[in-house]
């Protein structure tokens, strides 16, 4: 039996929640306190998650839909308890059929590129990015292309970093297929997806939604959005990593083939030929990651517990705290690349540059001060050079976090400053 959740729903208590993470209890390499402002590169595990998964190994592992023994049955079952609580947590429609667990979400975009867009794209039709798509919602549409010649347009960024949608009634005009992330994982930008989706539907376009850095951080209803495709990841919101999520909707699932071929993705196999399981495990080939849906399934309980609306409100004050006091400290010694802090559409993600620190020197200083941050172009290099600059800092907040931890960042950009002079 897991431990309970260290909080209930009202106003959130980092340094409550934080207890129920076993690794921000320990010190960094020099002893400090840990800091890490890393999820939205991948979340640190509640101990509920790592119990979960424990649990399962303990007492219960086999391989699923083939065993007829108990325990076999009873990991079936967990399983597929697993999908329709990921299903329920972001509104599917379908829950328990609707949901496909995949890899990752890159592994989930790349099936709905390879199976829908090479099957199911009408020859003629244009794919719709943005310029600040996630190399993981790029390259695949950019291998369709190559392919098939597919063309692609984008849509660019304004000043204020939001989606550019001046031209976006004449960039639609042709377009069979929009792509586009919910939530930048540079930039913090939450976008309004309702003008792009009722663009997309007046031209019968479908719409496919990145939304691995919005899942964890905010409610998420897949209906109520209106794509037709959603992605996200269990490393990023509590859960383990090789676990990742695609919602599509039933119909689409139905009539798309299979993007792998092996065992359990199939009803029947002949020396001339095979027959494809049903939707989800149509797309679903080989044993899959038990034990990770387990725990996903045990993270999308803690989020639940902890409540969507409560981390996204500490999120929020959290933010306009960081960049407020990392704004008045430094001044113009840092450029925040993203919204502003009075910006509602704004999640935390803090793209930094400072004094001109290379960020992979910028993160070795804050290292040595006990502060965990990225450096690099994060996975987006069109839109680092869109930004005009190599790479960035970033540091991102979640519901584990608090004051103490930007007040450390904050110090550590300080640290880094004399040493570089």
């Amino acid at each position: 039996m897991t431990s309970g959740t260290a909080v209930s729903k009202g106003a959130l208590d980092a340094a409550k929640v934080r207890a129920d993470f076993p690794i921000l209890g320990r010190p960094a390499a020099n002893g400090r306190r840990l800091v890490y402002l890393d999820s939205a590169s991948s979340s640190q595990h509640p101990r509920q998650v790592l119990e979960a998964m424990e649990q399962y190994y303990e007492t219960t592992h086999a391989n699923v839909h083939r065993g007829v023994y108990a325990i076999a049955e009873e990991a079936t079952r967990l399983y597929e308890s697993a999908r329709a609580k990921v299903g329920r947590f972001v509104g599917a429609p379908r829950p328990a059929s609707e949901i496909v667990f995949t890899k990752n979400a890159t592994e989930a975009l790349n099936l709905v590129a390879h199976s829908w867009g090479r099957h199911r794209l009408a020859e003629g039709k244009a794919v719709l990015l943005t310029e600040m798509e996630h190399h993981a919602n790029l390259v695949p549409w950019l291998m369709l292309a190559e392919e098939k010649g597919t063309e692609l347009r984008y849509l660019g960024l304004t000043d204020d970093y939001h989606l550019d949608l001046s031209e976006l009634d004449k960039v639609i005009e042709g377009v069979g297929l929009v792509a586009v992330s919910a939530m930048s994982n540079v930039l913090g930008t939450v976008n309004d997806l309702r003008p792009v989706v009722e663009a997309a539907r007046r031209v019968g376009a479908t719409v496919v939604v990145d939304a691995s850095q919005l899942v964890p951080h905010r409610p998420v209803n897949v209906a109520a959005l209106g794509a037709d495709f959603v992605a996200f990841t269990g490393h990023k919101m509590l859960g383990p990593t090789g676990i990742g999520v695609l919602w599509g909707r039933r119909e689409l699932l139905e009539e798309m083939p299979a993007f792998l071929g092996g065992g359990e993705m199939i009803r029947d196999v002949r020396l001339d030929g095979f027959t494809p399981n049903d939707v989800p495990w149509k797309f679903e080939a080989g044993t899959p990651p038990i034990a990770e849906a387990i725990g996903l399934g045990a993270a999308v309980d803690y989020l639940e517990a902890v409540g969507l609306e409560e981390i996204a409100a500490h999120e929020r004050a959290l933010t306009s705290h960081a960049i407020g006091l990392l704004r008045e400290r430094h001044g113009e010694d840092l450029t925040l690349f993203g919204p502003g802090d009075d910006d509602p559409n704004r999640g935390g993600v803090l793209s930094l540059g400072y004094r001109g620190i290379h960020p992979h020197d910028l993160a070795q200083i804050l290292d040595a001060e006990g502060v965990c941050v990225r450096a690099g172009h994060h996975c987006a290099k069109p839109l680092m050079r869109r930004l005009c600059v190599p790479a960035t800092a970033r540091a991102s907040l979640y519901l584990y976090n608090d004051e103490e931890d930007v007040l450390a960042l904050s110090d550590a950009l300080a640290k880094a400053g004399e040493v570089f002079g």
